[in-house]
């Protein structure tokens, strides 16, 4: 029985490519689908909306704590937790399930990532300007909650990634929040990538109440200063309602990529990059952008001869024919102009003399130069943390990174001299904005200073 061909969204001009790339792309959408909803009545007894279900989950959790976290964890997960935090015997009978060549390689990324972030630690600095010391005191953040997902697959990649530059950071203790399998243990992956990069606790805590207890702090668990790592719908809601309580790295949408390529492009490998990301998530966006009809008509013949061979077939197709877009355009600084509007998670460009174009990328989280250089090289090895922005958010954010576990703290010693030479023009400042007490706060010490 042959497949049906999936439905991939074709165009050919600028403008229709640019509407569908900006005015009409979706925003971080909340409206859960019907048998979500339907499941969400049947646990709650009434329709709720995810901001509904968000703000009670956050409200018991402040309130009745560690007994709010076991019971929407037998609710929501339909496990029954005798202890929330995974125990050492846990982490040996962890290790014991994970294969030596997965560890092994999990290692090696994590060597890696250390390594790159490794070049990025910001140091104390001072200056001296004739009129004081002045300069930043750079300290790490004291503690940090990393979430780790592991609902349609463990992610131990993305614990690496968060958790492996907070380490290098400097940040004294680094917690770890992960749903729990239906035995009520942890994810054997997630217990081992933890291990690896070397962080102090995890507990078997997932969806928004864990980010509800990371954020507030419960008798068990430990109130962080930040919280990172990607998560579903009620993960992301709730990381934005406890923003303020806590800094948020991120907030993570959907996983996006978005292709560059020319006439000298290999259609295969267009197709598999398309499909790696699109088997992520039925909300996964994968774009292609291309001056070659002919390579576009290439790419989606193999998209639909690649795809039956997929695992996760049905999410790719998913993804592919709600969010995927093929676009031809007339020139390669259209495509580029399009691709600093979109402002994707991934540029990859796949193009002839790539490096001679990287000036013109002004927006993206993450850019991969050439056909050797896939998107899915910087999922695992290639150093750089894959937990990047998405939903446009690239336009003024950055991928997570060592600097996103540091704070800074400014420093002020003013001499005499310098009070005398700066305290007239703060005086005059201050008059202008009203603030007389803040003008006498220095005319009374440049008045000590003068002579008898």
């Amino acid at each position: 029985m042959n497949e049906q061909p999936v439905t991939i969204r074709v165009v050919t001009t600028f403008s229709e490519a640019y509407h569908l790339l900006t005015e009409a792309r979706q925003r971080f959408d909340t409206v859960l689908p019907p048998q979500v909803q339907k499941r969400i009545q049947e646990l709650f007894g009434k329709a709720l909306t995810a901001e509904e279900i968000v703000t009670q989950i956050i409200h018991d959790v402040r309130r009745e704590g560690d007994t709010a976290l076991v019971r929407y964890t037998h609710l929501l997960d339909g496990v029954q937790l005798e202890s929330l935090e995974v125990t050492p015997e846990e982490f040996a009978a962890a290790r014991q399930r994970v294969a030596p060549d997965i560890r092994t390689a999990l290692e090696a990324a994590a060597a890696r990532i250390r390594a790159f972030h490794a070049q990025q630690r910001s140091q104390t600095w001072l200056t001296f300007d004739g009129t004081g010391t002045f300069g930043q005191l750079v300290r790490p953040l004291e503690r940090v909650g990393v979430y780790a997902p592991a609902g349609r697959a463990p992610y131990p990649s993305s614990l690496l990634m968060s958790a492996i530059p907070a380490q290098v950071a400097g940040v004294r203790e680094i917690v770890i929040c992960t749903p729990p399998l239906p035995d009520g243990s942890a994810h054997p992956l997630i217990l081992t990538a933890a291990e690896i990069a070397g962080t102090h606790r995890v507990f078997k805590i997932g969806g928004a109440q864990a980010i509800a207890a990371l954020a507030l702090g419960t008798a068990t668990i430990p109130k962080v200063d930040k919280i990172v790592g990607p998560g579903n719908i009620f993960v992301v809601l709730a990381m934005r309602a406890v923003f303020g309580i806590v800094d948020i790295g991120l907030l993570p949408g959907p996983t996006e990529t978005l292709l560059i390529a020319d006439d000298s492009a290999n259609p295969v490998l267009c197709a598999a990059d398309l499909l790696a990301q699109a088997e992520h998530d039925p909300m996964a966006s994968a774009i292609l952008l291309t001056t070659s009809v002919d390579l576009a008509q290439q790419v989606v013949a193999e998209v639909q001869r690649q795809l039956p061979r997929l695992e996760r077939a049905a999410i790719a197709r998913e993804a592919l024919e709600r969010n995927g877009l093929i676009a031809v355009v007339p020139t390669l600084d259209d495509a580029f102009t399009l691709a600093n509007a979109y402002a994707p998670e991934h540029l990859c460009l796949l193009v002839q003399d790539a490096w001679r174009y990287l000036d013109k990328v002004m927006h993206a989280g993450g850019v991969f130069l050439g056909e050797q250089s896939p998107e899915v090289i910087g999922d695992y090895v290639a150093g750089p943390s894959h937990v990047m922005p998405t939903g446009q958010t690239a336009r003024f954010a950055s991928p997570l990174n060592v600097e996103t576990f540091l704070k800074r703290t400014s420093i002020i010693a003013v001499h005499e001299s310098g009070l005398r030479s700066l305290g007239p023009t703060a005086i005059t400042l201050a008059r202008a904005e009203g603030l007389t007490a803040h003008a006498a706060a220095i005319e009374q010490r440049l008045e000590r200073l003068r002579p008898d």
